[in-house]
């Protein structure tokens, strides 16, 4: 399309005061200046033609003024002009149209109408509109009336339980092919929804946060910017958002809560905000998101709480100015970070806070506190925002936190505290670490030393220190100008916990920290030392319980004790082994969820090689629960995440390696080792240990971005490689061959060594080199990036873990059952609905257990009786109108075979296949089971049946009469099948016990339930009454057998000549009755008994009967309604429960 410009003269002042704008059909639509001095914009509508015009003051405030440009919609041959919206300078209102262009405009081209074009401007304003007025009274929360009108909509059209509780909404088109839908978005705790009524059509979408595969956003032919919801079957795309940053953050954070919540069992127990959904709001979202990032950028406790975020300005003396970042407060924790990234950051533990203290508010220095620590050390910040309000939070949360961990000073140093000034050079000079630890600390390692003779005291590099190649002058010269810049560097930046973290210090940290303060950087950087401190003796204690217990993560730790660094002379005597077992026991002891995995014990050593026992540990504990969130768990999940994340950055930084390694995954079995032991077992020791400082110092982000340099400097080799087994090699190759020259000690091989070929020359390369080229080609990564990519790669790689399970579970059942394998699926997907179903709204019963992916692939989903008669009901084809529940009941306890109140996917499947594809005496067997004990108990509910008393009278001859008049004599057709059906049995098969004949009516009250309806019905109830005829008179027959037969199993061999056989009896004289019966008529009627074999040679006599139960039966068409309706059941029935618990409260 091409937009024209024509200009009008306006009656008043012989100017240009409109403009038209038609469309006219041509080259792509061009934007171009409104030229108009208050006047109108338009668009003419016309087939092809159109006309857009409008004020948007107008819909909003009708006694305002009208605005000196407004764009107003008009069709033609109407003299109506309908506001669009409204500017009050020429540049607000090319905005506006700038919007509506990308938009809007585009997709007006797929009406045919001119009339549907209206509707559909006037409909999305409107809604925008709403929208934002909506927004703006939830934001100030002042006026919910909106809210309440939208949540009441919300439950109308969706019929939701009250449980299922409305998050936010918003106004959006919803594309179906290639024509938009405008309605509204519906974010409840569970749902994503979608409600449209457009041009007389209504449309409803409700897509579970669990079922959502991919979330994205994307862009289409018509839009640029749209959000897309992948399913398994299905793609929406979602556009027309007034803010679409924030909705795709909403959903991104509601999708990620729903997903931990209900599939990653172990992340749930972790966070007690998974627990509450129902508490779940916008703002709490947003409160979370915040949260999440600020412990992911200084690195802190999974437990750490966000209480406030206030901009600010923090003195730096090293530039001897202010500069202006953010303080963000938390439970334990005051932290700043400039808005410069990389410019500066600071941590501040509360535990090494002395004092908060206001000054005087000057022109100068508006709103200043002085933050002093025990080091003798005062931050100065200003410019704070309610500033008494936040110092009187902080000191609250200081003094809770003193109480809980009380400190003791060494006053003997403390001249004066009030003379505290701002960080100076002349308070940072001491070069000693002694400033890192409390006297409790110290007391306390003391006495532990004392308790635990056998804890080795020190670093293991420090008592098996090995003499490089190089010359002791050549080694510790290196050594010695390192440690000459750090000192340097203290001096100006501080040596605790509490330094500012520049890009100056990354720069020291790329360069390989010395030996000597490698340990206790680590400390630092990764605030182990905050732990440290604050749990004196703790770690004595985890030794001490665990000392000698033996289980099975025990077992896996002997067995990798000696698979870590075994070329490392540390770990070739029992003395670093025997600390290595110590601290991976006492880990386990101390986290049983995670207990050991493979890969802790690597880089575990390492830790030991540079730090003490204690030490070690605690820095083992900041890795795994805080460095690396989810990496150590039965599933891997956050290392899992890591990966998928690592190959979209290829994508984006590499991506000529990325198309000619078509499958990325195949890089993750070697690519996986890289982010699980930090490059530990992949690279020489002496080179990984430079990459460990700095992921201490950066994190996660450290080895992505040495991962990119990895591929980047072998790309070409990769690029020519002819398969994935070459490209491995490759790599292995490169990384066998990085060095560290600083490295005062030997080289010591990787794991991975028997992959380098000595025979041929290989490059060396410098890992200084490589971290080098790692920052100044891919550190552009932020903190915030990586979770966002967190965020989306997550959801694919749980969803990816649900697909392995269910194929795990369909390639078990497949072969066992004639269900067809797409019907299977379909069945596995209701059978995990109705799981889910429950979790959504139900309190958690005591034997429904939540999702646990631990457990066996089968095990992993399992229903209780109630979510049982649920799937029977919508997909079992015997069906009995009100006695369908009962019957489902007895089908549950039949199933139950462990009585744990629980049925797995297997069973379930097993019992519908015999239903709809077994034949006529296997389903009847399954119809006996379900009618003998276990399935039918004496406390069932319908045991009050009205066929309790004899239905047809017993005492008539076994000859029918046929409608033409013809007779049939069943006996010996009976007799004959019955010695047919013993031959056929499988004698291994164990024995049913016979039907008594209370269990017997309810087997005729099942088939009578189940013929109604039917198109056969009265031929099917005549032939079952001809049945029940049949099968009354041989249980008396059998009543009265074995009443007068008191004889011993060796009198029967002797009577069996002259009696007559089992198969006789039955159709033996009726008239004549036994003399036995008579004088024992409570036992006779104990007695009363019918077997498998009597019931179905019985049913077999009926040729309706046969045609009933070997008829085809159509699962397709059940399983299509039953994901129509399980939603709506399911709501029904809690609607009809919470309606129940109202009327009994009201009593």
């Amino acid at each position: 399309m091409e937009l024209l410009r024509k200009g009008k003269q306006d009656a008043r002042g012989g100017g240009p005061a409109a403009l038209e704008w038609g469309l006219i059909p041509g080259d792509a639509a061009k934007s171009l200046p409104v030229w108009a001095c208050g006047g109108k914009v338009s668009l003419n509508v016309d087939g092809t033609v159109g006309r857009l015009v409008g004020a948007l003051d107008a819909v909003l405030d009708s006694n305002a003024r009208v605005a000196p440009f407004r764009i107003l919609l008009q069709v033609p041959g109407s003299q109506v002009y309908s506001p669009i919206a409204c500017g009050a300078t020429l540049e607000e209102i090319n905005q506006h149209w700038d919007w509506l262009e990308q938009n809007l405009l585009h997709t007006l081209s797929v009406f045919d109408n001119k009339d549907d074009i209206a509707s559909f401007v006037k409909g999305k304003v409107k809604a925008l509109i709403a929208e934002e007025t909506s927004s703006r009274l939830a934001e100030q929360e002042e006026e919910p009336e909106k809210f309440r009108e939208a949540l009441v909509k919300f439950e109308a059209r969706f019929n939701f339980p009250e449980a299922e509780k409305l998050v936010t909404y918003y106004s959006c088109c919803c594309w179906k092919g290639r024509v938009p839908r405008q309605g509204w978005l519906y974010l409840s705790i569970n749902h994503l929804c979608f409600y449209s009524f457009f041009l007389g059509k209504e449309l409803k979408l409700v897509v579970p946060w669990v079922d959502i595969q991919k979330l994205e956003r994307t862009s289409n032919v018509f839009l640029t910017d749209t959000i897309r919801i992948t399913t398994q079957n299905k793609e929406r795309d979602f556009s027309m958002f007034l803010n679409l940053d924030e909705v795709f953050k909403v959903m991104e954070q509601l999708a990620d809560v729903t997903l931990r919540r209900l599939l990653d069992n172990e992340v749930f127990d972790l966070d007690p905000d998974l627990q509450e959904p129902s508490q779940i709001t916008k703002r709490d979202l947003e409160a979370r998101a915040q949260n999440e990032f600020f412990r992911a950028f200084f690195r802190l406790p999974r437990k750490e709480k966000l209480h406030a975020v206030v901009d600010c300005s923090l003195w730096t003396p090293f530039s001897r100015c202010h500069t202006t970042g953010r303080m963000f407060a938390s439970d334990s924790y005051i932290c700043f970070a400039s808005r410069e990234d990389g410019c500066c950051k600071i941590i501040l533990p509360l535990r090494e806070v002395v004092s908060i203290e206001k000054m005087e508010d000057t022109s100068l220095l508006p709103h200043p506190i002085i933050v002093s620590i025990r080091s003798k050390v005062a931050f100065q910040f200003i410019e704070l925002r309610d500033r008494d309000s936040l110092v009187e939070a902080l000191l609250a949360r200081l003094k809770q936190v003193h109480a809980n961990h009380p400190v003791h000073y060494d006053t003997s140093a403390d001249d004066d505290m009030a003379s505290l000034v701002f960080h100076s050079t002349s308070m940072c000079s001491d070069h000693r670490f002694g400033d890192l630890e409390m006297m409790s600390s110290q007391n306390s390692e003391e006495s532990e030393k004392e308790k635990s003779p056998l804890m080795h005291p020190d670093a293991l590099v420090t008592a098996f220190q090995q003499s490089g190649s190089q010359s002791p002058d050549s080694r510790m010269s290196r050594e010695q100008i390192k440690i000459s810049l750090w000192n340097d560097h203290f001096v100006e930046y501080g040596r605790t916990v509490c330094m500012f973290r520049t890009e100056k210090i990354r720069k020291l940290v790329a360069m390989g920290i010395p030996e000597s303060l490698r340990g206790r950087l680590w400390l630092l950087f990764s605030d182990a030392v905050t732990d440290l401190a604050s749990h004196p003796g703790y770690y004595g204690n985890l030794v001490e319980e665990s000392l000698g217990k033996c289980c099975l993560v025990t077992e896996e730790i002997e067995r990798d004790l000696h698979r870590s660094l075994p070329e490392h002379p540390a770990f070739q005597n029992e003395t670093g082994i025997a600390a290595l077992r110590r601290v991976l026991t006492a880990y386990a002891h101390r986290n049983p969820k995670i207990g050991y995995c493979q890969s802790m014990n690597i880089l575990t050593s390492v830790l030991l090689l540079y730090t003490k026992e204690e030490e070690a540990f605690w820095l083992l504990v900041a890795v795994c629960e805080r460095m690396l969130p989810d990496y150590f768990n039965h599933r891997v999940i956050g290392a899992q995440v890591d990966q998928s994340v690592f190959e979209e950055l290829i994508k984006g930084h590499l991506p000529e390696l990325a198309e000619h390694m078509n499958d990325l995954s195949a890089l993750a079995s070697v690519s996986l080792s890289w982010f699980l032991t930090l490059f530990l077992s992949i690279m020489p020791l002496e080179s990984a240990v430079n990459v460990v400082d700095c992921f201490f110092y950066d994190g996660i982000k450290a080895i992505f971005q040495l991962g990119l340099a990895v591929l980047e400097a072998n790309a070409e080799d990769l690029c020519s490689s002819k398969d994935d087994g070459q490209a491995l090699m490759i790599l292995s190759r490169f990384l066998d061959h990085i060095k560290n020259e600083d490295s005062p000690g030997p080289p010591v091989g990787s794991h991975h060594a028997f992959f380098s070929d000595d025979q041929e020359p290989y490059p060396v390369t410098d890992i200084s080199d490589l971290i080098r080229d790692s920052y100044e080609k891919f550190g552009d990564q932020s903190v915030e990036q990586i979770e966002h990519l967190r965020y989306k790669h997550r959801i694919r790689v749980l969803q990816g873990h649900e697909d392995t399970t269910k194929q795990n579970v369909l390639r078990v059942v497949i072969p066992e059952v004639s269900i067809l394998p797409e019907d299977l699926e379909e069945l596995y997907d209701l059978f995990k609905r109705e799981h889910m179903m429950s979790c959504y709204w139900e309190q958690p019963r005591p034997m429904a257990s939540r999702h646990d992916p631990s457990r066996p692939y089968a095990e992993q989903y399992r229903i209780d009786a109630r979510q049982f008669a649920h799937l029977f009901q919508l997909v079992s084809p015997w069906t009995c109108g009100a006695h369908t529940e009962i019957l489902a009941e007895r089908t549950f306890r039949l199933l139950d075979d462990n009585m744990d109140q629980l049925i797995e996917f297997k069973a379930f499947v097993s019992c519908l296949d015999i239903m709809y594809n077994g034949e006529m005496n296997e389903k009847i067997k399954l119809l006996y089971r379900l009618h003998i004990p276990p399935a039918l108990t004496e406390n069932d509910r319908d045991s009050q049946s009205p066929l309790r008393n004899p239905l047809l009278s017993t005492s008539r001859p076994l000859v029918f009469g046929k409608p033409n008049g013809d007779a049939v004599d069943y006996q010996k057709q009976l007799k004959q099948m019955i010695k047919d059906l013993a031959k056929e049995k499988d004698k291994t098969e164990k024995e049913l016990p016979k039907m008594s004949q209370r269990e017997f009516i309810q087997f005729c009250k099942t088939l009578y339930s189940m013929f109604h309806e039917d198109p056969e019905e009265n031929d099917l109830y005549q032939a079952i009454a001809t049945v029940t005829t049949l099968l009354l008179q041989i249980g008396e027959v059998g009543q009265r057998g074995s009443s007068s037969g008191s004889c011993s199993q060796e009198c029967g061999e002797e009577l069996r000549a002259s009696a007559p056989s089992p198969e006789d009896s039955v159709f033996a004289d009726t008239g004549k009755t036994p003399q036995d019966s008579q004088a024992f008529p409570e036992a006779a009627e104990r007695d009363w008994t019918v077997s498998l074999e009597h019931i179905l040679a019985s049913l077999l006599t009926e040729q309706s009967l046969v045609n009933f139960f070997e008829k085809p039966l159509d699962m397709k068409s059940k399983l299509e309604n039953a994901k129509i309706n399980q939603y709506n059941l399911k709501t029904f029935e809690m609607s009809h429960q919470s309606q129940s618990e109202l009327k009994l409260s009201n009593l």
